[in-house]
C-alpha cells in the first residue's frame, strides 16, 4: 500500500497478525477465567452470586447508606439477588459525573410453567414457557439441566441445581424421528417445533403403588420432595430454568474460540466486572451493572428500566452532596452487549462493509434497533470521537458493528435506557457466532479486548 493510501485508508486488520506474544498469553489467561464464570453462572441469579464471591475477594462491601465513602472505596449492591450494582468512589466528585458500563445477566432459556409437572402415557414431563427470543428447533435434543429457587410453603427458599455435575442426570426434549418427519419437514423452520411442544422429559419409571394414578409423576415428586422437599404446590412460587446442560468449551483446533451457553451477554458482563475489580484509584467514580431482563425488554424490577439504578447512584450522590441530574448529565456508559458476527454460511443477510467481524476486536455499535433506527439511542459522533481516543489510548484494539442487514430484523440492548437518563451512552461489545442458540460461539480476543475496552472506560478522565 503507497504511503498517501495507508495514510488515508482505513484499514483493520485481524488480532491474530498483530498480537504479540504476552498480550495473547493475557488474553488466553482472561478467556480462562471467564469459562470459569460462565460454568458457574449459568443463570442471572447464579451470575449474581457469583460476582458478589469474586468482589468481595477484591474488598467490596456491601452499600449501605450510611456508609462515609472516600475515593478508592469498593461497593456492591445488590438487587434481589438478580442484578448487581458494583462501584468504585473516584477522586473526583459525581457532579463532574461517573464512567458506567451495563451489561445482561440473563440469557434465553426454558422457563417452568407455575403448574408444569404432568404425565402423558406414562412418561413425566416439565411444561416450558421460553423467555426471550429462541429459535425453538435448537432446544430439542440436547442436554438441559434446571436450576433456580423454590420458595415453599412455610417461606424457606431452596436452591435447586439439577444436572450440573457430571454424576447428575440431564433433562431431554424429544423431536421426531426423520422416519416420521414428512409433513414436519415441509413447515416452516419457525413453525416445525412450537412453544407447547417444548416439554421436558422428567420420568418414565412408576412408582409400585397398587390403585394410584400419575403413578409416573408420582415417582417424580416422591424425588423432588426427598431431595428438596418440594411438593407440587410449591411448583406455584417457584423460579426455575431449564439451561443447556453443556460446558464452555474451546472450539476449532486453534483453540482461538469459546463456544457456551450464555454468552450473551454474560461474555460482557465479566469484562464489566473483571475490569473493575481490576480497577485502581479511578479520577470518575466507576459503575459497574449487571441487569436482568434485558432479553424480554428491560422490565420489572430488576430490569434496566426500574428506577433500582437510580436509587443506588442517588444514595452515592446524597452522600457527597450531589443532584442526581447533574451527575447523570456529566456520566458516559458502555452499554456492553453482544453484537453479531459476520458469517459467511449466512451472507445475504449481512452487510459485509459494516458488519463486526471476530477477531477484530470489541464492536462499537452507534446504534442498534431496527429498521430506520427504531428503538436506538444513536450516539452522536462525539461520543463515538471519545471512545476512539480512549480506545487509542489504551492500545484497545476495535471495530464498528451492525445487526445486519437494515431490513432483515434488528434488535436491542440497554442502551437506550441508560441515554432515556440524560447520559451518554454508547454499544460496544463481544461479535457472537450463532447468538441466542444454545452454544453461541466468540473469538478469545475479542473477549480480551472488550475487558481492555471497559477497563479503559473506567480510568477515562
Amino acid at each position: 500500500m503507497s504511503e498517501k493510501k495507508s495514510k488515508l485508508f482505513y484499514k483493520q486488520k485481524n488480532i491474530g497478525l498483530t498480537i504479540s506474544a504476552e498480550e495473547k498469553s493475557l488474553s488466553d489467561s482472561y478467556c480462562e477465567e471467564y469459562k470459569s464464570f460462565l460454568a458457574v453462572g449459568k443463570t442471572e441469579r447464579l451470575a449474581t452470586a457469583e460476582a458478589i464471591r469474586l468482589a468481595r475477594a477484591r474488598g467490596f462491601k456491601e452499600f449501605s447508606p450510611d456508609m462515609e465513602l472516600k475515593p478508592g472505596d469498593k461497593i456492591y449492591c445488590s438487587n434481589r439477588g438478580k442484578a448487581l450494582m458494583l462501584a468504585i468512589i473516584g477522586k473526583k466528585p459525581l457532579d463532574q459525573g461517573a464512567n458506567i458500563a451495563a451489561a445482561h445477566i440473563d440469557s434465553p432459556r426454558l422457563d417452568l410453567k407455575q403448574s408444569p409437572l404432568y404425565e402423558d402415557s406414562e412418561i413425566a414431563f416439565f411444561k416450558t414457557h421460553y423467555y426471550g427470543g429462541i429459535r425453538k428447533y435448537q432446544w430439542v435434543t440436547i442436554p438441559l439441566e434446571l436450576c433456580g429457587v423454590v420458595i415453599l410453603a412455610d417461606g424457606s427458599c431452596v436452591d435447586v441445581e439439577i444436572g450440573s455435575e457430571p454424576t447428575d442426570p440431564v433433562l431431554y426434549i424429544t423431536d421426531l424421528l426423520p422416519h416420521l418427519a414428512s409433513a414436519q419437514k415441509n413447515k416452516k423452520l419457525g413453525e416445525a417445533i412450537t412453544g407447547e411442544q417444548l416439554n421436558i422429559i422428567v420420568g418414565s419409571l412408576p412408582v409400585d403403588e397398587d390403585g394410584e394414578s400419575d403413578k409416573v409423576k408420582l415417582s417424580v415428586l416422591k424425588i423432588l420432595n426427598e431431595k428438596y422437599r418440594i411438593t407440587e404446590e410449591d411448583f406455584l412460587s417457584a423460579e426455575l430454568e431449564a439451561v443447556p446442560a453443556i460446558k464452555p468449551r474451546d472450539v476449532g483446533l486453534d483453540r482461538s474460540l469459546i463456544g457456551s451457553y450464555g454468552h450473551d451477554d454474560r461474555v460482557c458482563a465479566f469484562a464489566e466486572l473483571k475490569a473493575i475489580l481490576d480497577t485502581q484509584d479511578p479520577e470518575k467514580t466507576a459503575v459497574c451493572i449487571l441487569a436482568d431482563k434485558e432479553e424480554i425488554g428491560s422490565m420489572g424490577v430488576t430490569g434496566m428500566q426500574s428506577m433500582a439504578f437510580e436509587h443506588f447512584m442517588s444514595e452515592l450522590c446524597d452522600i457527597q452532596g450531589v443532584k442526581l441530574e447533574r451527575c447523570f448529565a456529566n456520566s458516559f456508559c458502555l452499554s456492553a452487549d453482544v453484537t453479531s458476527a459476520y458469517d459467511p454460511n449466512f451472507p445475504e443477510v449481512y452487510e459485509k462493509r459494516n458488519n463486526a467481524r471476530i477477531n477484530y476486536g470489541i464492536a462499537l455499535s452507534k446504534f442498534t434497533g431496527s429498521g430506520g433506527k427504531s428503538h436506538s439511542s444513536d450516539a452522536s459522533a462525539e461520543i463515538v470521537g471519545r471512545v476512539r481516543r480512549m480506545f487509542r489510548n489504551e492500545n484497545v484494539v476495535w471495530q464498528m458493528g451492525e445487526l445486519g442487514k437494515v431490513d432483515e430484523g434488528g434488535g436491542g440492548t440497554v442502551a437506550m435506557f441508560m441515554a432515556n437518563r440524560n447520559i451518554d451512552t454508547i454499544d460496544a461489545g463481544v461479535p457472537v457466532l450463532s447468538m441466542h442458540a444454545p452454544f453461541e460461539v466468540v473469538s478469545k480476543f475479542d473477549c480480551y479486548m472488550t475487558y481492555k475496552g471497559v477497563l479503559a472506560a473506567y480510568q477515562d478522565k
